[in-house]
């Protein structure tokens, strides 16, 4: 009798009591119809992380976890973000299931291609990545500086998929080992291609978020751009050594033209050059001490050990 692999598909959830009425059947309806046509167990599951949510999303969580047993919840303590959140999921899922899937729960990424990332895992393919294809419903300034965004990364010398979010397949295999990555300052999108196992991309068309409000305005995706460059990569702290040394040589070359024209005796008084050098030299200094300390920062976060999640409560619990 072939055996067919436990499915958690793992869904953040933060201030969604507009969209999660609407999303949730449809993920249900996905994860029924995979184990209909057999390509997944019974036992598979939908697992939704409550974010420290402000709004009803928890009891939301907590009702559909009582209308079906296919449906299930977890909260943490408090907001701690997007990253965590599905970090928090994961871990939960990892013991009792074969493979995750995480997706989020506006429905903007396509539901449909879930069963072909589990198609990819039954062909041998530990993680599968969800690709989007197309960006039409997307801003042209979110368009533009998305695209920006993994060019940047790349330039940076992080491992990225280009036009990954975080909608991807894990095998639980690949779980445990990503359980010993114990950094605080964690990007899922930039660590999975770190551990390795066989990969590939499922392509799909991005809609348009069916209600509710975008929780991640472009302040959070600068935010993520820096906690994604500064956590995997050095790149900066190289561009800034260049900079200072050609900045050095440039200082040099000043010098030695400084003392020619003193020696020939055609130096002229003078207070823009002089301005202009310092506020240049100045804005170099204070812009390598900011990037430095970005780094300083994320070190001093890395030692203090901190969880980077906390569950304060599950669906199903009985509490006095």
């Amino acid at each position: 009798m072939e055996v067919r692999p436990v499915l958690w598909v793992v869904i953040p959830c933060y201030n969604e009591q507009e969209v999660l009425p609407v999303t949730a059947p449809m993920f249900l309806e996905t994860l029924n119809g995979m184990i209909a046509r057999g390509k997944i167990s019974d036992d598979s599951r939908i697992l939704f992380v409550n974010d420290g949510s402000r709004d009803e999303t928890w009891n939301l969580i907590k009702k559909l976890s009582q209308e079906d047993r296919h449906y299930s919840g977890i909260s943490q303590s408090r907001n701690r973000g997007h990253q965590n959140a599905v970090l928090a999921g994961l871990m939960e899922a990892k013991d009792s299931c074969d493979i995750t899937i995480s997706i989020d729960c506006d429905g903007q990424d396509d539901i449909n291609a879930m069963e072909k990332m589990v198609d990819e895992y039954l062909d041998g393919c530990e993680v599968v990545y969800g690709v989007r294809s197309k960006r039409e419903t997307d801003t042209w300034f979110k368009r533009t500086t998305a695209e920006l965004f993994y060019k940047l990364m790349s330039r940076m010398g992080v491992e990225t998929v280009y036009n990954h979010a975080d909608y991807r397949l894990v095998s639980s295999r690949v779980l445990q080992h990503f359980a010993d990555f114990k950094e605080v300052n964690i990007f899922l999108r930039g660590m999975f291609p770190l551990v390795g196992f066989k990969s590939t991309s499922v392509y799909y068309e991005r809609a348009e978020r069916l209600a509710g409000q975008s929780h991640y305005p472009l302040k959070k995706m600068i935010g993520l751009a820096v906690d994604g460059i500064t956590s995997l990569s050095i790149e900066p702290i190289h561009m800034i050594a260049k900079t200072g040394m050609a900045v050095s040589v440039i200082g040099f070359i000043g010098i030695i033209w400084a003392v020619v024209r003193e020696l020939t005796g055609h130096t002229v008084a003078g207070w823009a050059s002089t301005v202009c050098i310092i506020l240049f030299l100045g804005g170099i200094q204070l812009l390598s001490l900011g990037i430095i300390g970005e780094y300083v920062g994320k070190t001093y976060m890395e030692t203090k050990h901190r969880p980077r999640y906390i569950i304060s409560e599950r669906t199903g619990e009985n509490k006095e």
